[in-house]
């Protein structure tokens, strides 16, 4: 495990300044997904050493692009990135979605631990779930494609609102299939400490 210096200094790099309150709320995240993992298998990344670049320094490296007073993490699995952002971005609701029972329990019980009270969960499929709110931002590292996410997700969009799209390589084919109501707005290409792979965050508007 790194040292909170060690902490510290990978967060700047992700433009995440953490107060000791967050570094220790980041801490007790990893160290729950890890015991979690053992029991009710939530996420392939079985090394607890993996862990840290693949889920919560990933997670971050997209904080400072995301806009609003509010986001929808849609498929968020074992509540990535969406625990992570609550943490370090207390001012911003997050609600993250999913179907997986095992894994929404496990996001329950981290708001609940961590103390987040800018964070919810809902297990429900996003193309059935009837939000009484519309989400200035909605983000997924999980979908398999761009124009999927757009169709089953963009119905809870603000009019002013972005979809961000979590992507390993950036796939021409993939922007291709975008929906013509929709634009590609921006590309960035991130960068991901202690990880050896290739990360974009793209920017969908209507």
């Amino acid at each position: 495990m790194i040292n909170p210096q060690q902490w510290q200094s990978t967060l700047q790099q992700l433009n995440c300044i953490a107060n000791q309150q967050q570094l220790q709320q980041l801490q007790d995240y990893l160290e729950l997904l890890q015991r979690w993992n053992k029991v009710y298998n939530l996420t392939a990344v079985r090394n607890p050493a993996d862990m840290l670049p693949l889920h919560i320094f990933d997670s971050l490296s997209v904080a400072h692009f995301i806009k609003g007073n509010n986001c929808l993490d849609v498929g968020s699995g074992a509540g990535l990135p969406g625990i992570p952002l609550a943490i370090m971005q207390p001012e911003r609701q997050f609600i993250m979605l999913d179907t997986n029972g095992k894994k929404t329990r496990f996001i329950q019980q981290a708001i609940i631990q961590l103390k987040l009270d800018n964070a919810h969960v809902i297990q429900t499929r996003v193309e059935n779930w009837q939000s009484p709110q519309k989400f200035d931002a909605v983000i997924s590292r999980a979908f398999a494609s761009i124009a999927d996410f757009i169709t089953t997700s963009s119905k809870h969009l603000s009019p002013i609102g972005i979809l961000y799209a979590m992507k390993g390589k950036y796939q021409q084919t993939e922007i291709n299939k975008i929906p013509k109501d929709f634009v590609l707005k921006n590309v960035y290409k991130l960068q991901v400490p202690t990880l050896n792979a290739e990360r974009h965050l793209l920017e969908i508007t209507r």
